[in-house]
């Protein structure tokens, strides 16, 4: 072999060499910077697990208050127990298709059933609890019970979950530059130690931290106004990423890797390289006008002002909406049936037991704008066989619905029949109990409907904060506005 040919021979033999060391060392790294947590607290999933590479994805994205080693500085142990409760807590839902990316917030005041959950580590059991706020779900059982209570409250699948402290932020922020931010006013707040001038700022580090801890900088200082500033931020760091290339860049995606996975816990199934790359990867050519962020709607609750509960018919609608793969950029576009919608063969069921219709819980919400007309159908139900019924004045609503909780389907069903309500209109809802027929405008009189086949509850048209392409700025909230 000639002298020149050795030389490159050994010049090239060196370099793959040197690239496979390069790759083992970040591979290996990276892996170990992982940590990693059971998926569920004891709910059996209802779905096969989507695939990462091709399926529909939700993930769950959790925040957590703890004050573990470098989170010390925000407080004491004391002031986050057992597992932490969860800061912030958001599902993306990634479309089968890779064009569509909803990332639904759910306030962390928001009353929710919690459902039995069981510590995978300690073995110890947790009753359900009814009437909680949302963020205690990780509390006890750890992050599994969290991703149960968003199943059970949404009737969706979470397929993984990822979670970050107070560091993760700090570090990320750091990673990218800093991260555009607008707010309508100068603010101090003394809580979070947030200081901002009015207009556009770029904020990293602590500062960032503190823009998306504040409770009270925003809006009235409430837990909305912070889920609006939230998503301000995270529609920024989106447009960043995107307009920087960082996607398609191998040195900038593994410095951000690399600072992600130092302060992310995963479920099992998300627990490698591979599979983050693989999601990764997904997203890097959505287009940022179809990457909707959405707030869970709410109402203050009847128990306490100061919580959240869900607001009817607008949630029931959003996560059917969600079921069934709505865009909700745009909810006329045509959906594609998920599969669990598509027909397939089964073998014949056993006959389910008829139940009691004198104790089912119906009750009948009036948004149809006429005075009376729940008392109306509700006569209608007591004929029919249903004793245990209700009645309350609602909001207006155009389109009739008949919502129902977990495990009264076939209820449902018998009332819709009752009161000629088409199938279509029967809309699943967990925070339910038993049965809701809400009445629309388009059933004002008589105890039959005639709405037609064809027609569907009306997603609500603001249900859309903003997308990944809008620049919004914040609104301060008047108490802190300093001059």
């Amino acid at each position: 072999m000639p002298l020149w040919l050795k030389a490159v021979t050994g010049v090239v033999a060196l370099v793959l060499v040197a690239a496979a060391a390069f790759a083992g060392f970040w591979f290996f790294r990276l892996q170990n910077n992982i940590s990693k947590a059971p998926l569920n607290a004891g709910g059996e999933s209802t779905e096969t697990p989507g695939n990462d590479a091709t399926g529909r994805l939700q993930i769950l994205i959790l925040g957590s208050d703890t004050r573990d080693g470098k989170n010390s500085d925000y407080g004491t142990a004391d002031d986050s127990t057992g597992y932490g409760k969860s800061d912030v807590m958001m599902l993306m839902d990634i479309s089968e298709d890779n064009k569509r990316v909803n990332v639904i917030s759910f306030p962390r005041d928001l009353l929710v059933d919690i459902p039995d959950c069981k510590d995978r580590k300690t073995k110890k059991d947790y009753p359900a609890r009814t009437g909680v706020m949302i963020n205690e779900a990780m509390s006890e059982a750890g992050i599994g019970c969290a991703v149960d209570t968003v199943n059970k409250l949404t009737g969706m699948q979470v397929d993984h979950f990822m979670m970050a402290d107070f560091n993760a932020v700090k570090e990320l922020s750091n990673a990218v530059g800093g991260v555009e931010v607008c707010i309508s006013d100068a603010v101090y707040d003394p809580d979070s130690r947030l200081r901002l001038p009015a207009g556009t700022s770029s904020v990293q580090g602590e500062m960032a931290l503190a823009f998306l801890r504040t409770r009270h900088a925003f809006a009235d200082g409430g837990d909305l106004g912070r889920i609006k500033a939230q998503q301000g931020f995270l529609s920024s760091l989106t447009r960043k990423i995107k307009d920087d290339g960082t996607l398609s860049d191998p040195a900038k995606m593994l410095k951000i890797a690399d600072v992600v996975t130092q302060n992310l816990t995963v479920d099992d199934g998300l627990a490698s390289v591979p599979t983050l790359l693989t999601i990764g990867n997904r997203l890097k050519d959505i287009d940022i006008s179809k990457v909707a962020f959405v707030a869970v709607p709410t109402t203050p609750a009847p128990v306490d002002p100061n919580r959240l509960v869900i607001a009817e018919p607008a949630g029931a609608q959003l996560f059917s909406a969600l079921r069934k793969n709505v865009d909700l950029t745009d909810p006329t576009a045509p959906t594609t049936p998920a599969p669990s919608e598509t027909a397939v063969p089964t073998e014949t069921a056993p006959p389910v037991p008829a139940y009691d219709k004198a104790i089912q819980p119906v009750t009948v919400a009036n948004g149809s704008g006429v005075n009376g007309r729940a008392q109306e159908l509700v006569q209608a139900l007591v004929a029919g066989g249903f004793s245990q019924t209700g009645q309350f004045l609602a909001q207006p609503v155009a389109k009739t619905a008949v919502y129902y909780g977990n495990g009264f389907a076939d209820v449902a069903a018998d009332v819709a029949a009752l009161l000629g309500i088409p199938a279509t209109l029967m809309i699943p809802a967990p925070a339910v109990t038993g049965v809701q027929v809400y009445v629309g405008s388009d059933f004002t009189t008589g105890t039959a409907f005639a709405g037609g086949e064809g027609a569907a509850a009306a997603l609500p048209e603001d249900i859309v904060n903003q997308t990944a392409g809008d620049k919004v700025c914040q609104q301060a909230n008047p108490d802190l506005i300093v001059r």
